[in-house]
């Protein structure tokens, strides 16, 4: 079986692949000096609770945060036997290769986000992602990444207003019964919810008059359903489109091995 590994700034999240579905997927906050035996500990009292019986023979990582890569390795090699492949390494193959600026490093979980979105949904596409930052991957009529938009995530803006404005509090977002609060904590999240769902709009609607054809925009992130429900912004939701963006990189890895 797979281990699947995706590791954010925030979250890093292991999912559990037979070949049909995921098993089960298991998250945890992102540490960098996690060891490896506090990767398994954590891990194998999950997957017991879960009563899962999973013989995992290889591994794949996507890790934003590169001071973390090191010790996965050592967990996959440790307890499973194997070296993993780890999405923006050189012995990692992709579906199609990004098209960018010469010197530009394109960050793993864009690369997953492109190949899973283009195997499930094809070319021409908006991928917008919910995570610590919000980004918007544009991939090619071919599934190659060929660029995008990065801005500051939901939580962030929310959590910087708090930090840099003494008098305002922090708040979770949600969304507002009316535009014009009457409180304080109305007024914030009236101005991050709305402003993200002006600003998901206006990218979008720009990159497809920039790109001159239609686009279809796929949304992942545990807060698209939030925006979703108020706003037709986007196509589709997935919700699991990174993990099914790995196990397609793997694949194409495990046809392509020389």
């Amino acid at each position: 079986m797979l281990l699947a590994i995706d590791c954010g700034n925030t979250n890093t999240v292991f999912s559990i692949w037979d070949g049909e579905t995921f098993l089960c997927t298991l998250r945890t906050s992102t540490h960098h000096a996690r060891t490896a035996d506090a990767y398994f500990t954590w891990y194998s009292t999950l997957v017991k609770h879960y009563q899962i019986e999973a013989d995992i023979t290889e591994v794949i990582i996507s890790s934003t945060v590169p001071r973390v890569v090191f010790n996965l390795r050592v967990f996959a090699d440790r307890f499973f036997g194997c070296r993993p492949l780890v999405v923006g390494k050189p012995e990692c193959l992709l579906p199609q290769q990004p098209r960018v600026d010469a010197g530009t490093q394109v960050g793993p979980d864009r690369l997953v986000n492109s190949a899973g979105a283009f195997d499930r949904h094809g070319g021409n596409l908006i991928v917008v992602d919910f995570g610590t930052a919000t980004t918007f991957d544009v991939v090619g009529h071919d599934g190659a990444y060929v660029g995008g938009v990065i801005a500051p995530g939901v939580n962030l803006s929310l959590e910087a207003l708090h930090m840099a404005a003494a008098a305002l509090p922090h708040v979770d977002i949600a969304k507002p019964q009316r535009v014009v609060g009457t409180n304080t904590v109305a007024c914030m999240q009236s101005g991050v919810f709305w402003g993200y769902v002006g600003l998901v709009r206006e990218i979008c609607a720009r990159i497809k008059a920039e790109r001159d054809q239609t686009m279809k925009v796929i949304a992942t992130g545990g807060l698209a359903p939030l925006f979703q429900q108020t706003e037709a912004l986007f196509d589709v939701f997935e919700d699991d489109l990174t993990m099914h963006g790995l196990t397609v990189i793997h694949r194409y890895n495990k046809e392509n091995a020389t």
